[in-house]
């Protein structure tokens, strides 16, 4: 009598992610409950902030008052204009610059999002553009803070006794569509990222092993087990590569396939001009990565780092 075997499914977040050099990168999709932990953990950190710098600018308005009998009709006006247009363009900085430095650094990630271990990557597979992450995070005002600003507002003119009509129910399917948005397609994608070209990717959070390090190629002098050849590389060909491209190429030496290192092999071998061999590509990949995680621990010593390429 047989018995039937089932095969766990298949990842549903599971994709692949092909960059300009041609390499085929898997990625896993951040979950929604992920995206929606870190904006809530994100606006979290942003009001504190802003509500610390308010309390701040209170203080400071407290020390205007001295000598006013602390009437504040007493405060020169000119200082109270000067607070409020500063405390306006502390938010309106704070709310976008938040987003937008955070986001376009090395690990494509805010607080929140480092948190519950996602960031943001181009689905082209290129580099993240500035105007990519400004068109996504303007889409998200207008998907979820601004319906829910106007939603406050109606609320309290009705409480008030306005009549708000059908305004009201069109600002709530406004903000239920957009919030049920990325239930609607397998990428789990808002609007913003369907205009921007981008997707939200779990973080690999994987450390190398160490003998990944030693198999097949000696981290110290690159000498192969395979074929006995000796993979030196000096500091042009090294630096060719950033922090990111030997954390994807950790990537690769954990998780593809053999043919997947094999184009991986002959796009490094074509970037620092060498000629591509056949059947020993692991151990040069494991030497290069070997030797390019030394160059850039040693350059982090003196404070230089190389975020990427592009550096």
């Amino acid at each position: 009598m047989s018995k039937n075997t089932r095969t766990p499914p298949a990842d549903k977040r599971a994709r692949t992610l092909l960059t300009p050099e041609g390499i085929v990168l898997p990625v896993t999709l951040g979950s929604r409950g992920s995206r929606a932990g870190a904006l809530i953990l994100d606006v979290m950190i942003i009001f504190s902030s802003f509500l610390a710098f308010f309390l701040l600018l209170v203080w400071i308005a407290g020390g205007m008052l001295e000598g006013t009998s602390l009437d504040p009709d007493g405060m020169p006006s000119g200082a109270q204009e000067f607070l409020l247009i500063l405390f306006v363009l502390v938010m309106f900085c704070g709310w976008y610059g938040y987003f937008l430095v955070q986001e376009l650094g090395p690990r494509g990630a805010t607080l929140g999002k480092r948190i519950t271990g996602i960031r943001i990557a181009a689905r082209g597979g290129g580099r993240l553009t500035a105007e990519a992450v400004i068109a996504r995070n303007l889409l998200r005002d207008i998907e979820v803070f601004y319906p829910l600003i106007a939603l406050s507002t109606l609320l309290s003119l009705s409480e008030g006794g306005e009549d708000i009509g059908l305004l009201g129910w069109a600002m709530t399917a406004w903000f239920a569509l957009f919030l049920l948005f990325p239930f609607f397609n397998r990428d789990a994608l808002r609007a913003g990222d369907i205009v921007a070209g981008t997707w939200v990717v779990e973080r690999p959070r994987a450390k190398l092993a160490d003998v990944l390090s030693t198999q097949g190629a000696a981290a110290a002098s690159g000498a192969s087990d395979l074929t006995g050849a000796r993979y030196q590389f000096g500091e042009t060909e090294l630096a060719v590569y950033g922090e990111k491209e030997l954390q994807t190429l950790e990537r690769m030496l954990r998780d593809a396939e053999p043919d997947a290192l094999a184009a991986v092999h002959a796009t490094i071998c074509r970037k620092i001009g060498w000629e591509p061999g056949a059947g020993d590509e692991r151990a040069f990949l494991e030497a290069f990565y070997a030797q390019l995680r030394a160059k850039l621990e040693g350059e982090m010593r003196f404070g230089k780092r190389k975020a990427d390429k592009f550096s």
